[in-house]
């Protein structure tokens, strides 16, 4: 469960306002004139330390100063967001994020923010960002340290210019914000205590808190259910398999389905990863974890639509009993998958699950999964595959994507990438036996099992870890692609 929500509010900006730390993002050019009056009672020291070159108002750029004189805030922090022409919803998550991620080695009661006002973007836009940044950046990935090394303030206050009436924006970025956070909680989890069972038990709290109906298939109920794909991957661990199904009614005609890749741990089964592969792959999960953070979020803002999340659970290890190289499963379509690398499951599960969705007369699915490493030798580790079968889905959502300030690309589908896929026992292989084109012939197995309803695939292989800290990142699971879904949803019709 998602204990650690932040208070985070707004109100009108106050010069004599008191705080423990005062966040103002300064822009690379002339200083606007909402600023100029901040800048007037710190008598120019802001247009000094851009005079001198001390402060450049670089992206994410930090400069403190300590005891402002003139102002109450004990701090003043001003982090920098650029050139105004480049200024976006990104450019203002990030530049919050690395902000809080700043300070919060410490612990502080109240920290205010100074939304800016750009001409690039809509209030409530940077409301949203520098909302839901702040919130990334007060949480670490340190979940199991006996002492912990980032404080999350008591609250984060959104400081508004003029008389501005946001209340549904700062609701929005404080829903937001925490589902960042859920979804990192659970990427950062480690494997013993987030397996099957336990991810879809906390599963079913999350969405029983949120009002939403859940369903949890054991392993007797997958069998009944001809979830013979799931149920072969997982039988190689002592933690059985699960499917989580979680549905939010919101109105409307139409419902978009979720599906997220949930595998708590992937040790590539018999085709066993190297130390080195297999270290950070608590991460497999990420897809599932998106997906129950963002219907969450959705359920939270009361959004007009209906969801349907599908979360396929399991664990790929390596035993006596694991499925094996020439080993057939018969997925709940009818298809069968002849196995040829058991380190390519997780598209097997997700064969299982999106037939399911399928099934449910779903007007448009996305699925998520950090699926093949082919994608970041492709793209690197920022940016997500896309894979779509109608133009005008993949274009949709690849638009809320980039609106919210996340990151992704579109990959070629065409139908002679199928032919790697084809096999001479069953309908198809799981693995190409090819080097070659690799995050597509991905996609393209999934693309058998959605029975031709507008479909994109995400392989969020690269932005869902981070490797190492950044700015404005924490090492550890990123929480990519919550925000994604969300604004999908908002502009869901």
């Amino acid at each position: 469960m998602n204990d650690s929500r932040i208070r985070l509010r707004g109100e009108p900006f106050n010069l004599d306002g008191e705080a423990d730390w005062l966040v103002v993002g300064v822009v690379d050019g002339a200083i606007p004139p909402a600023l100029a009056s901040l800048d007037e009672k710190l008598n120019g020291k802001i247009s000094r330390l851009r005079e001198s070159g001390d402060f450049l108002a670089k992206p994410a750029e930090l400069y403190v100063v300590h005891e402002p004189a003139g102002l109450k805030a004990k701090r003043l922090l001003l982090v920098g967001l650029g050139p105004v022409a480049d200024t976006s919803r990104r450019r203002l998550h990030d530049a919050a994020a690395a902000a809080l991620r700043s300070i919060t080695i410490r612990k502080f009661g109240r920290v205010v923010l100074v939304v800016p006002e750009l001409t690039t973007l809509k209030i409530d836009e940077a409301i949203l960002a520098f909302g839901v940044g702040a919130v990334q950046g007060s949480h670490g990935p340190g979940v199991r340290k006996s002492e912990p090394s980032r404080h999350a303030p008591e609250e984060i206050v959104l400081a508004l210019p003029g008389d501005v009436n946001a209340a549904e924006a700062v609701n929005r970025a404080a829903i937001e914000g925490d589902a960042l956070t859920l979804a990192r909680s659970l990427v950062n989890a480690p494997p013993c205590d987030l397996y099957p069972e336990t991810f879809a038990v906390q599963i079913a709290e999350i969405a029983r808190s949120a009002g939403l109906e859940c369903e949890i298939w054991d392993e007797r109920r997958l069998a009944t259910e001809r979830m013979g794909a799931i149920l072969g991957i997982a039988q190689g661990s002592t933690r059985p398999a699960r499917l989580a199904i979680v549905r939010y009614h919101g109105g409307g005609t139409k419902t978009l389905a979720y599906v997220g890749k949930g595998v708590t741990f992937d040790s590539g089964g018999l085709s066993l990863k190297t130390n080195d592969q297999m270290i950070d792959m608590k991460c497999d999960m990420a897809g599932a974890a998106t997906v129950i953070a963002a219907t969450e979020a959705i359920a939270r803002l009361k959004l007009p639509i209906n969801v349907l999340a599908v979360m396929p659970l399991v664990e790929n290890m390596p035993s006596g009993f694991a499925v094996k190289l020439g080993d057939v499963l018969h997925s709940r379509n009818g298809r069968t998958i002849e196995i040829l690398n058991t380190d390519a499951e997780g598209r097997v599960i997700l064969a299982d699950a999106l037939a399911y969705a399928a099934e449910q007369k779903v007007d448009h699915i996305v699925d998520l999964a950090t699926l093949t490493g082919a994608v970041m030798i492709a793209l690197g580790t920022e940016i997500a595959g896309l894979m779509d079968n109608q133009n005008e889905w993949g274009t949709r959502v690849l638009e809320a994507i980039r609106a919210a300030g996340e990151r992704a690309w579109p990959l070629p589908m065409d139908k002679d990438f199928e032919e790697a896929l084809q096999s001479k026992v069953a309908d198809f292989k799981n693995a190409p036996g090819v080097r070659y084109g690799g995050a597509i012939t991905g996609g393209k197995f999934l693309e058998q099992f959605v029975n031709g309803i507008p479909w994109v695939h995400l392989d969020i292989a690269g932005p869902a870890w981070a490797e190492k800290d950044s700015a404005s990142k924490d090492s550890g699971g990123t929480g990519a692609y919550v925000r994604s879904l969300i604004e999908l949803a908002c502009r869901y019709r």
